[in-house]
This record gives C-alpha cells, sequence and structure tokens, in this order.
C-alpha cells in the first residue's frame, strides 16, 4: 500500500507535468506562430520552438525535484514529534530532547487530599545515556539479571546530565502548592541520605523564588535539570527560577524518584529496565 509521502509525490509531480505540458505546447505553437511570417518567407520557425520546449522542461525537471526533495522532509518532521504516553495521565513526551538526552521513564505523580488519591502531574525521567552507560559498565560492570538498589544508587550519586519533565494534569494546583510539595518532598529525602539530618534552608531553594504570580493551568511544565558539577536548576514554563549548585541537593532530587520510597514504583522499574539495556 503506498504511504502518504508516496501518493503526496505522485500527485504533486502529475500536476507539475500537467502544467509543463501545457506550457511546452503553448510555448511550440507560440513560437511557430509569431515565426509565421518569417516562415513563409522561407525561415524555419523550428529553431524558436525548440528553444521554448527546452526552457519549458527545464523548468519541470526543476520542479519535480522541489516537489521530490519536500517529501523526505515532512517524513524527517514526522519523526522528530515522535512521544512516549504516560498512560494515566494521557500525557505525550518526546522520546528525545533537542540536547540529547533520551526518555527512560514515565510515571504519575500522586498526592493524598482527603483521603483520595489526587493526580499532580506526569513526569519523564530523561537522561545524557552515553555517560551514563560509561558510568554503570565503570562502577557494575556486567549487566545483573534485573535492577539492582546498586544500579539506582549510581544513577542518584553521579553528576552525569539529567532531567524530570514535569507537565500539570491538577487542575486547581498553585505555585505556593508546588513550592510545599517539593519543600516536604525534598526535605524527607534529604533526612533519609544525611541520616535524619534537616536541612529547611536547602530543600527551600528549588522552588523558592518561583513567585505566586506564575499561573499554572493542565500542560503547565516544570523542567528540574541535573547539569554536571551537580549543579540543579528549575525551570517553570521555561523562566529559570533556581539554579543551585549542590551535591546533596542533586541526589535527594533524583532520589525522591529512583530511591527506597519513591513517587512511582511502576516509573522506577522502568527507569531500572532502561538503565539494563544500556550495558
Amino acid at each position: 500500500m503506498a504511504t502518504i509521502a508516496e501518493n503526496t509525490n505522485v500527485k504533486a509531480q502529475a500536476a507539475v507535468e500537467e502544467k509543463a505540458n501545457g506550457e511546452e505546447l503553448k510555448a511550440a505553437n507560440g513560437a511557430c506562430c509569431d515565426n509565421g511570417a518569417n516562415a513563409a518567407n522561407g525561415v524555419n520557425c523550428e529553431n524558436g520552438a525548440k528553444a521554448a520546449v527546452e526552457k519549458v522542461q527545464e523548468e519541470k525537471e526543476t520542479a519535480g525535484k522541489e516537489v521530490k526533495d519536500q517529501v523526505p522532509k515532512e517524513e524527517a518532521k514526522k519523526e522528530e514529534v515522535a512521544v512516549e504516553v504516560e498512560p494515566k495521565t494521557g500525557v505525550s513526551f518526546p522520546v528525545k530532547l533537542d540536547d540529547g538526552k533520551q526518555l527512560m521513564s514515565v510515571g504519575l505523580r500522586k498526592k493524598s487530599m482527603l483521603g483520595l488519591g489526587i493526580k499532580i502531574y506526569g513526569f519523564g525521567m530523561y537522561t545524557d545515556n552515553e555517560k551514563l552507560k560509561d558510568l554503570l559498565k565503570s562502577k557494575i560492570g556486567k549487566a545483573p539479571a534485573k535492577p539492582t538498589k546498586d544500579m539506582y544508587q549510581v544513577v542518584i550519586d553521579s553528576d552525569v546530565g539529567m532531567m524530570m519533565r514535569l507537565v500539570i494534569v491538577f487542575s486547581g494546583l498553585t505555585m505556593s502548592m508546588v513550592r510545599k510539595n517539593f519543600d516536604e518532598g525534598l526535605g524527607a529525602s534529604i533526612k533519609k541520605l544525611t541520616g535524619g539530618k534537616k536541612n529547611d534552608e536547602l530543600s527551600n531553594k528549588v522552588m523558592g523564588q518561583a513567585s505566586d504570580d506564575i499561573k499554572l493551568t493542565p500542560g503547565s511544565v516544570i523542567e528540574i535539570v541535573r547539569l554536571p558539577g551537580y549543579v540543579l536548576q528549575t525551570k517553570v514554563m521555561d523562566e529559570v527560577v533556581s539554579t543551585v549548585d549542590s551535591e546533596l541537593l542533586c541526589r535527594a532530587f533524583v532520589h525522591m524518584y529512583l530511591g527506597d520510597d519513591p513517587f512511582d514504583k511502576d516509573a522506577k522499574e522502568k527507569f531500572g529496565m532502561s538503565l539494563l539495556s544500556l550495558f
């Protein structure tokens, strides 16, 4: 069965040829008619018609090439927008980012409110796979039969480039609610990593500078990136709201998703399977 791209190519080529053939006939006739008087006097109009036909043929080839070149570009564009859908929210995540990071897993962040599990945001976890692959091979060696705690710990402790893309799905979410949620989650994660020591000042730095004037609606995007050198940068709807240089904060943030008590256990498990595929 012909593809859409092939059908488009055929139709466009046919249109070009039809127009070109019409122009070719018109040019030939016109050249002869214009030279009619000369032909009557023994002057052949063949040269004029031939030149006109050659010009039209050249235009036809050029137009045909433009149509042919156009279709692959459209197909390439479709490939660029390949996505994976988080099934519980319907949120789509591109499988690869412009900077080369690749999607490892998708999941859902839920929050208990009034005894109900409220869907807050869908999330996608992206990593620099080439650097992560080298790190895993140097730390773990051969691929284990299934994801292990040591594998997750390597990711948590490293400074390999990583990003969490959060897409809001809860319609009543405000920046103050987001700030409180992150402060609590990061605070608990920091305590686990430090043997019970609190560090509210550090946990508050991630969303502390985000203005309450920022309006969040379903579909709003928050991106939190771990940069090499243990720098955690947060963007809310493409606006940078914090950049914090802290190894502990970077580890605590990733720990919320890949630690012993992750936000979404299924997402953590899928992340682990993606790690195995890197070996």
